[in-house]
C-alpha cells in the first residue's frame, strides 16, 4: 500500500501514534544535553524545534534558559507540550502550521529536527522548500542540528513485515521500499479488544551523501555527523543519522 500525499493529516494524533512514549520521555534529558553541547547556545538563545510535537526536548531545551519556539502541525501534540511546560514550569512559545511554510526570518540562533521528522512528502521539492524555510529562519552562521532514520541501515535490515509488543496494543508494520523511501502500513492491534486502526505513511530516505546534498541547495554546509547521541561516528550497521550543518 502506498501513502497519499496527505497522509499526515489523519496520523499525528493521540488516538493512533503518540511520540511522547515512556521510553521517549526517558530518553529526553540526554539527548537534549548532547543536542546542547553540539549547539553550544548560551542561556537567553534562541531556538526553533521544528516539529516538536508533545514537547518533550522543547521543555528540556526550556530548562536550560533557552527561548524555545516549538512548531507543529499537530494541534494535539501543542497541547501537550503547553501543559507539559506548564509542569515544568517553563516558557514555550508554540506555533501550528505547515513544516513548509515556515515565515521565520534571521531569528533563530539554532533550529532542530528530530526523531525522523523529516522527508514526509512525496515530492523531493517539498523537503527542499522545508530546508529552505529553516536556513531562511536562522540567523547568519545559526545551527541546524537534524535526526533521522539512516537510509543504509533500512535498506541493508529491510523486513517486509514485523509484529511488535507495545504495552497496551500489538504493531504490525509491513514495509515497502523504493528507491526514494518507505511506504510502511501500521496497523494497531489493542490488546483489550476494539477495533483494528490502520494507517499508511511515507518516510524519504536519506544517507549522508544525500542528506548533505539537500542542505547544501537550501544553503545549509554539514559539519559533522554521528550515528546517534551516544557520539559515534555513523555506520550502516546503526539506525539513527545525525547531522549538524551551519547556514552559510
Amino acid at each position: 500500500m502506498r501513502a497519499r500525499a496527505d497522509w499526515h493529516k489523519s496520523f499525528f494524533r493521540n488516538s493512533f501514534y503518540n511520540p511522547a512514549s515512556g521510553e521517549a520521555l526517558r530518553r529526553a534529558a540526554a539527548e537534549a544535553a548532547f543536542i546542547m553541547r553540539r549547539l553550544k547556545l548560551k542561556k537567553g538563545a534562541s531556538l526553533l524545534d521544528l516539529c516538536c510535537g508533545p514537547g518533550r526536548h522543547a521543555v528540556e531545551f526550556a530548562k536550560k534558559g533557552l527561548a524555545v519556539t516549538g512548531y507543529d502541525y499537530s494541534g494535539e501534540y501543542l497541547r501537550e507540550a503547553a501543559a507539559r511546560a506548564k509542569k515544568a514550569r517553563v516558557a514555550l512559545r508554540l506555533a501550528r502550521g505547515d513544516m513548509r511554510e515556515l515565515k521565520f526570518s534571521g531569528e533563530f540562533d539554532a533550529a532542530v529536527n528530530l526523531f525522523t521528522s523529516f522527508g514526509y512528502f512525496l515530492k523531493f521539492s517539498d523537503d527542499l522548500r522545508t530546508l529552505k524555510g529553516v536556513a531562511r529562519a536562522l540567523k547568519p552562521g545559526g545551527l541546524f542540528l537534524i535526526e533521522l532514520v539512516n537510509a543504509e541501515y533500512v535498506r541493508k535490515s529491510f523486513r517486509p513485515r514485523w509484529w511488535e509488543d507495545m504495552g497496551d496494543h500489538f504493531l504490525l508494520t509491513g514495509s515497502e521500499l523504493t528507491a526514494d523511501g518507505a511506504h510502511d502500513t501500521w496497523i494497531r492491534l489493542p490488546k483489550k479488544g476494539g477495533p483494528a486502526r490502520t494507517r499508511t505513511f511515507f518516510c524519504r530516505l536519506y544517507d549522508r551523501k544525500r542528506l548533505s546534498g539537500a542542505l547544501a541547495r537550501a544553503g545549509l554546509k554539514p559539519l559533522k555527523f554521528w550515528s546517534g547521541y551516544g557520539g559515534a561516528p555513523p555506520r550502516e550497521k546503526h539506525s539513527r543519522l545525525i547531522c549538524l550543518a551551519v547556514k552559510g
